[in-house]
């Protein structure tokens, strides 16, 4: 799917989708600015900018149909917990655990309901998955052996606990709305438990560099990568290889596609 800033993207790949994803954002106003990335407000001004060329391309009527009839992924959380609460930690001065919590999926209560007066009403909503277990955690917080860090966990776990009755609270009141939970916590955390039963070996570092603390533009052509990254959870100390997406989203596919139609 392209992104919608794309310079190459033609007329035909916006009738089909596209993402507005900015790597490094969250929910929290506080996230996307840490890292200079668009915000969900800059990603909300976007949309309404694509509904716009949408009408332009195929009409009101069908523009309508098109945005009724789409499946809208929203995943947010990690950065904010990970490293806007705990790695950088200005949040935590201000909120404990639990009332970030609360601002979080307040946050994300609040953009569902603006994609939905806009038109969206198929929309799946991604929960917080183990940060704790993600390798750029384990070398921060995990001591000498690496653990995972049960604080970070429990946090991830809280979130999931309070955004999820508040997602099915909006499925419900939203009218023609299927607006979806999606668990992501548990299915990482039994890959990680148990990597040999997915055809993996590795899945306490990632495949770029040491797997220890690299992530994104730190992984580049100056630096070593392993060998076979079929073999990794992770592709550096952040973000999954391309087999570790694989199992996630055929799992995702399997359990939730039903719940949109």
């Amino acid at each position: 799917m392209p992104a919608y800033l794309d310079p190459s993207i033609d007329d035909k790949e916006y009738l089909t989708g596209v993402s507005f994803a900015s790597g490094g954002s969250g929910y929290d106003p506080q996230t996307p600015k840490i890292v200079a990335v668009f915000s969900f407000v800059d990603q909300l001004k976007q949309f309404k900018e694509y509904i716009q060329k949408l009408k332009d391309l195929v009409g009101e009527e069908r523009t309508q149909y098109i945005l009724a009839n789409s499946l809208f992924i929203v995943v947010a959380g990690s950065d904010d917990l990970a490293n806007t609460y705990f790695t950088i930690g200005i949040r935590r001065l201000q909120y404990d655990v639990a009332t970030y919590a609360d601002l979080l999926v307040s946050s994300a209560s609040n953009f569902i309901k603006d994609i939905y007066e806009l038109g969206a009403r198929k929309i799946g909503v991604f929960g917080a998955p183990p940060i704790g277990c993600l390798p750029s955690q384990r070398t921060l917080d995990g001591g000498g052996l690496r653990l995972c860090v049960e604080e970070y966990n429990q946090a991830a776990q809280l979130y999931n606990k309070k955004l999820q009755p508040e997602i099915e609270y909006l499925n419900s009141t939203l009218a023609r709305s299927r607006i979806v939970f999606i668990d992501i916590y548990n299915p990482l955390l039994a890959i990680i438990e148990n990597p040999l039963q997915y055809g993996l070996e590795v899945v306490d570092r990632g495949c770029c560099g040491t797997g220890n603390v690299e992530v994104a533009v730190l992984c580049n052509k100056l630096v070593p990568t392993c060998l076979d990254d079929s073999k990794y959870l992770f592709w550096d100390s952040y973000h999954p290889t391309n087999k570790g997406y694989n199992i996630l989203i055929n799992q995702v596919l399997g359990k939730y596609i039903g719940d949109f139609f």
